[in-house]
C-alpha cells in the first residue's frame, strides 16, 4: 500500500500555449529556496528513509562497500615522456592525480582532492599537463556543480567561470587557451549559462588580462579549443547547444601580425560533426560526419582551405568514436555492434592491423602524441573494472606500472601480446537482437551468473538512454553486482538516438522522432518476457537524465509492463526544461514548446504532462539533487508531487540529495549510499512479488 504522502499544495495554474489549456499544478516546486518547497523536499526525504531504512539496506550498504574497495584507473595521458592518470585505490571519495616519470619511474601524487573538503563533494574534474609534461592545469568542482575552478599546479594561477573544461596550451607552455563564460551580472540574468567563449591566459598573469580570441554570435554555441603540435595553429571546434554539429575555426598565432589572433572559418554551417585529432605533415586532420554518418577521417591544408578535405580514412560500417594520432599512425576506436575496437591506420590511411582487446568492452580514454609510438587508453568492460594500458609502436600492450606506493593493490595490468578479459568465468555476457514497434532491429547487452537461465520469472533490471549521440556501452559498475547475485539479469538496451548506430541511429531517435526511442525501450521489455526470462512484474527499469525522461515517458505508456522504476535526475517537463540551467543547449535535440509546430510531440509524452489521474503505475523512486546545475530538480520534484497527487499504484517516493550535482564527481560514501537505496527499493519491488 502507498504511505501517506506530505500535503503539496495544488495551484489552479492552467497556461494556454498555442491554443492549449495545460495545468502545471505544483509550478511552486521550482522555487528550491522557498520555505514551502524546502519543507516539502524534507518530509519527502524522511518518507523514503522510513520506507527504504532497515536489515536489508543495511546489509546491502556492507556489500556495496566491500565491491566499491577495488583500485581502478579513471584516465591516462602521456605528455612529455611522462604519464598522468587519476587512479582510486579502493573507497577514496575522490581519486588522486598522479605522474610517472617514465615507463620505469615510481609514480607519485600531484593532487589530491581528499585533502581539500571534509565532506569529498570538492572534485577533480580535469586535467590538462602542458606539452613537454612539466605544467598541469586541472579543474575543480564544489558539490557537483556543472562549474569550475582552473589553477596550474605550483602557481598562483586561477581561473574562474569556467564549465564544460576545455583548456589547450601554447606549445612553449607560457599560457593556454580555454573556454570560460560570462560573470554573473555582465549579461542579462540566466545568460551566464551561454555565451562560452575562448580566452587567452599568459602564466602570472591576471583573469581580468585575459585576451579574449574568439567568440559566437548564437548563445547556445559552445566553443572547444586545441593546439595543434607545431604550436602554429589554434583550433577552435564551436558545438551548436549539445549536439556534435559543429563548426571549426583557426587562429594563426604565428602568421603574419595583420592575422594573428582573427579567426579563420574553417568549416562553416553546422551541417555535421567535426573532431580537431592533430597536425602532421602541415596538414591538419578531423574526425567527421559531413558525408559520412558512421564517421571518417579527412585533412585538410589550413594554408589553402579553398583547395577542401582529403579523405584518409573513409566511412566504414562501423561507428567512428574517437581517434588518436602517434609519430606516424592513426589509432582509431570504432564502435562495433556498440563495444569497443582499436584499428591501425598509417598516416595515408592504409590499414595497418588492429590492437587486440576483448569482443565486448569499452575504450573509456584514448591518447597518444605525434611526436612518440605509444598509444594510452583505459579499457573496462561489464565485469572488467577499468584499467590503463600502454599499446606500443612493436604491437604489444602492457599495463601501467603495478606497485605504486602506499596504495593497497598496484594497478592491474598486461604483459606485452596478450589480451585482457575477465579473469572471473561467474558471469556471462551476450548481446542479443529484437524488433521495436516498426520492425527497427536493436540490440541489448544482458549479463548475468553463469548458472541463470531463463524461467519466466527473474528479477531484470532493464537500462537505457537514447539520446544526444550518447553510446552506452560495456561499463562496469559494482552496485550491479548485488542484483545479479539474487540471481538476476541486467540488461542494456542500445535505443535510437544514441549514437552507437552512428549519426542516422541518432537522428532517428531525436526532436519529432523521440517516440521511437520509447518504443524501443518498450520492445526490449517486451522481448525479454518473450523470450522467456521475465514477467512485467519482475521488469525494473532505470535512467538518469535523458535517461530519466525515458523511464518517466514509458512508465506512463506502458504502466503494465513494470514492476518498478527508477528515474534519476530526469528532463521530466518537456514544455519548460530549456527555462533552466543550460536547457536551451538541448534544444536541438528535443525542440521547444515555443514552436508551435514542436509543441505538440513534446506534450505528447512529457512525463510530467502525462500523468492520468487514477491510473495505477508501478512504484516509482524518482532521484534529484538540490544543486543540480544541469537539469534543474524543480523537474523531479514537480513530477513526483503530481504522481503522488493523482496517480494510482505507487509507492511513488523522491530523494532529494543534498551537496550533489548531476552526479559527476560524486563522493564513494555517496554513491554507495545511493546504489543501497536503488537496489533496496529494487528488490523490494521484483524480487518479492508472487
Amino acid at each position: 500500500m502507498p504511505p501517506p504522502y506530505p500535503v503539496a499544495r495544488r495551484l489552479p495554474l492552467v497556461e494556454k500555449i498555442h491554443g492549449v489549456d495545460v495545468p502545471d499544478p505544483y509550478r511552486w516546486l521550482e522555487d528550491a529556496g522557498s520555505d514551502e518547497t524546502r519543507a516539502w523536499v524534507d518530509a519527502q526525504n524522511a518518507l523514503t528513509r522510513g520506507r527504504l531504512d532497515g536489515p536489508r539496506r543495511d546489509g546491502l550498504v556492507a556489500r556495496l562497500r566491500a565491491l566499491y574497495d577495488y583500485p581502478r584507473t579513471l584516465t591516462f595521458a602521456g605528455r612529455g615522456g611522462r604519464y598522468f592518470f587519476t587512479h582510486n585505490p579502493g573507497l577514496l571519495d575522490q581519486p588522486i592525480l598522479y605522474v610517472q616519470d617514465g615507463p620505469d619511474a615510481e609514480p607519485r601524487v600531484l593532487l589530491d582532492p581528499n585533502t581539500l573538503s571534509a565532506d569529498g563533494t570538492t572534485a577533480l574534474t580535469a586535467y590538462f599537463p602542458s606539452p613537454d609534461g612539466r605544467l598541469v592545469a586541472y579543474a575543480l568542482s564544489h558539490h557537483g556543480s556543472d562549474r569550475q575552478i582552473v589553477r596550474v599546479l605550483g602557481r598562483h594561477d586561477e581561473i574562474a567561470f569556467v564549465k564544460f573544461a576545455s583548456l589547450a596550451w601554447a606549445s612553449d607552455g607560457s599560457g593556454f587557451y580555454y573556454l570560460r563564460f560570462p560573470e554573473p551580472g555582465t549579461v542579462a540574468a540566466g545568460d551566464e549559462q551561454y555565451y562560452g567563449r575562448i580566452y587567452h591566459h599568459v602564466l602570472g598573469n591576471p583573469q581580468t588580462a585575459d585576451t579574449l580570441i574568439f567568440a559566437h554570435a548564437e548563445r547556445e554555441v559552445v566553443p572547444l579549443v586545441h593546439v595543434s603540435s607545431s604550436g602554429r595553429w589554434v583550433v577552435v571546434t564551436a558545438q551548436r547547444g549539445a549536439s556534435d554539429d559543429a563548426e571549426v575555426h583557426l587562429i594563426d598565432v604565428r602568421g603574419p601580425a595583420s592575422a594573428a589572433r582573427t579567426p579563420l572559418p574553417l568549416f562553416q554551417g553546422f551541417d555535421a560533426a567535426y573532431e580537431f585529432i592533430e597536425e602532421a605533415d602541415g596538414r591538419l586532420y578531423f574526425r567527421t560526419t559531413k558525408d559520412a554518418p558512421m564517421g571518417r577521417i579527412v585533412s585538410i591544408d589550413p594554408l589553402r582551405p579553398g583547395d577542401g578535405t582529403s579523405d584518409v580514412v573513409p566511412e566504414s560500417g562501423d561507428r567512428l568514436s574517437n581517434v588518436a594520432m602517434t609519430r606516424d599512425r592513426l589509432v582509431a576506436s570504432y564502435l562495433r555492434h556498440a563495444s569497443d575496437r582499436l584499428r591501425v591506420f598509417a598516416l595515408d590511411g592504409a590499414p595497418a592491423g588492429e590492437i587486440p582487446l576483448p569482443g565486448i568492452g569499452s575504450i573509456v580514454t584514448l591518447d597518444a602524441e605525434p611526436d612518440d609510438d605509444e598509444v594510452r587508453f583505459i579499457h573496462t568492460s561489464f565485469v572488467d573494472p577499468p584499467s590503463a594500458w600502454i599499446a606500443r609502436g612493436g604491437g604489444g600492450i602492457s599495463g601501467l606500472k603495478a606497485g605504486i606506493s602506499g596504495l593497497k593493490a598496484g594497478i592491474s595490468g598486461l604483459k606485452a601480446g596478450a589480451t585482457c578479459g575477465s579473469d572471473s568465468p561467474a558471469y556471462l555476457t551476450t548481446q542479443v537482437w529484437y524488433p521495436s514497434k516498426d520492425g527497427t532491429s536493436v540490440s541489448m547487452f544482458l549479463v548475468h551468473r553463469a548458472d541463470v537461465t531463463p524461467d519466466g520469472n527473474r528479477p531484470v533490471l532493464l537500462s537505457g538512454y537514447g539520446g544526444f549521440n550518447i553510446s552506452r556501452t560495456p561499463a562496469y559498475d559494482p552496485g550491479n553486482f548485488p542484483f545479479l547475485d539474487a540471481g538476476g539479469v541486467f540488461a542494456l538496451a542500445n535505443l535510437r538516438g544514441g549514437g552507437e548506430y552512428g549519426e542516422a541511429w541518432h537522428r532517428a531517435g531525436m526532436l519529432g522522432k523521440k517516440q521511437n526511442v520509447f518504443d524501443d525501450f518498450v520492445a526490449a521489455a517486451e522481448f525479454l518476457v518473450a523470450e522467456g526470462w521475465t514477467a512485467p512484474s519482475r521488469i525494473a527499469i532505470e535512467g538518469g537524465s535523458n535517461g530519466g525522461l525515458l523511464v518517466g515517458a514509458v512508465m506512463l505508456q506502458r504502466p503494465d509492463l513494470f514492476g518498478a522504476v527508477v528515474c534519476r535526475v530526469p528532463v521530466a517537463d518537456m514544455l519548460r526544461y530549456h527555462l533552466f540551467t543550460v536547457g536551451r543547449f538541448w534544444i536541438p535535440e528535443y525542440g521547444s514548446a515555443d514552436d508551435p509546430a514542436q509543441f505538440p510531440w513534446l506534450l505528447a509524452y512529457s512525463p510530467y504532462h502525462n500523468i492520468r489521474g487514477g491510473v495505477r503505475y508501478p512504484p516509482a523512486l524518482v532521484m534529484t539533487a538540490d544543486t543540480d546545475d544541469r537539469v534543474d530538480p524543480g523537474m523531479a520534484k514537480k513530477f513526483a508531487a503530481r504522481l503522488q497527487g493523482e496517480a494510482a499504484g505507487g509507492p511513488f517516493l523522491i530523494r532529494v540529495e543534498m551537496k550533489a550535482g548531476h552526479g559527476a564527481g560524486k563522493p564513494i560514501a555517496k554513491i554507495i549510499e545511493e546504489d543501497a537505496d536503488i537496489l533496496t527499493f529494487v528488490l523490494d519491488a521484483v524480487s518479492t512479488v508472487p
